[in-house]
């Protein structure tokens, strides 16, 4: 059984399956090898370094991938998006976390599908006002940047609700938490088109992720991660509320999450500490980003066979899930009623 959806048919993809763009996880061998297995790569415009992302698009050799950005970073600095969308011409084009201002607009012209990323109704009644060819519905379960409110499992059927009141046929996307053939088949469950996979892929051999890293993920659990500012704050990247990031608890976390005004008080000392922790690969002080599917994940494989793997479950799932159609009863034979009549006139006599 293939799984043809309206995200499909719009992405022109095979499985409705599309990676998440991750920060400088997310580049171009990993978008390329999502999408030749016959979903949608995505590559990550990570904090608006169009350098990065023109040589990572040039490891796609062609492929068909989007890319995706950081609204409030673009309004720093929009000539990323700008330049990608004159020089890359990405197919689609993700925008995420904050206020898009006149980016929507300037995707549409350009002939990217428009695909936006929320994690509220107040935020998905905006995506709808904007045109968005795709809406991208995030609960706070998923790994990396989002913000602590409604789980997939609530959100993302009250988007489609919304979706299907003021317009139809415009695909809902669920993310958040979603790690294997089951994950896919619940979301397709709920009502969404497809899904989005962010911690999965990023373990993954294809990932811009190192094997230490890697290590700290596998053994983790959904029990070991936390929503929190402390990582962004020590490495410069000061998100506006109400965005956190859920990352793998280590002793980082448990000293500073919570304590964030002594961590500026102390910041230049910290930031060279965690800055050589990254250097060093050292994951008890350096934080790793993972969403609550950890517990999921217990091997580091090809992108590919992820995916593959993950659609065949969700096939195989769906498949046993939906009841067969009921056969038409058998016609009687044409003296059933009479003969019957005649037993029953019978009994009654005797009685």
């Amino acid at each position: 059984m293939s799984i043809q959806t309206v995200l499909t048919a719009k992405l022109g993809i095979e499985h409705p399956v599309i990676l998440a763009p991750m920060g400088l996880a997310a580049g171009g061998l990993l978008a390329r090898t999502v999408s030749e297995a016959g979903g949608l790569g995505m590559i990550s415009g990570g904090y608006a370094d169009y350098n990065w992302l023109a040589g990572e698009y040039a490891a796609t050799e062609g492929t068909k991938v989007g890319c995706g950005f950081i609204n409030w970073m673009l309004k720093k600095d929009p000539s990323c998006l700008y330049r990608a969308l004159d020089e890359l011409r990405p197919p689609a084009v993700l925008l995420s976390f904050g206020d898009s201002g006149p980016f929507p607009e300037a995707v549409k012209r350009s002939g990217a599908l428009l695909m936006m990323q929320l994690h509220t109704l107040a935020e998905a009644e905006r995506a709808l006002d904007l045109g968005a060819d795709v809406i991208i519905a995030q609960g706070t379960e998923a790994g990396g940047h989002g913000i602590d409110n409604q789980a997939t499992f609530t959100l993302v059927p009250s988007v489609v609700d919304l979706v299907s009141d003021r317009a139809p046929g415009t695909p809902v996307v669920a993310a958040g938490g979603i790690a294997d053939g089951r994950g896919i088949a619940a979301a397709l469950a709920l009502g969404a088109d497809g899904v989005m996979m962010g911690t999965r892929f990023w373990a993954t051999r294809q990932a811009l992720v190192s094997e230490a890293a890697w290590s700290r993920l596998v053994e983790a659990t959904g029990d070991d991660t936390v929503r929190t500012s402390v990582d962004d704050v020590v490495s410069g990247h000061a998100w506006p509320a109400p965005y956190t990031n859920r990352v793998l608890r280590n002793s980082f976390t448990d000293r500073w999450h919570g304590a964030e005004e002594a961590l500026y008080d102390r910041l230049g000392i910290v930031r060279q500490q965690y800055e050589q922790a990254l250097e060093e690969g050292d994951f008890d002080l350096a934080n790793v980003p993972g969403g609550q599917n950890a517990g999921l994940i217990h091997s580091v494989e090809s992108a590919d066979d992820v995916l593959r793997k993950a659609m065949f479950e969700a096939e195989e799932i769906l498949a046993r899930l939906t009841p067969r159609q009921p056969s038409q009863p058998r016609p009687e034979p044409a003296d059933a009623t009479a003969s019957g009549a005649a037993e029953g006139d019978t009994h009654e006599e005797g009685a």
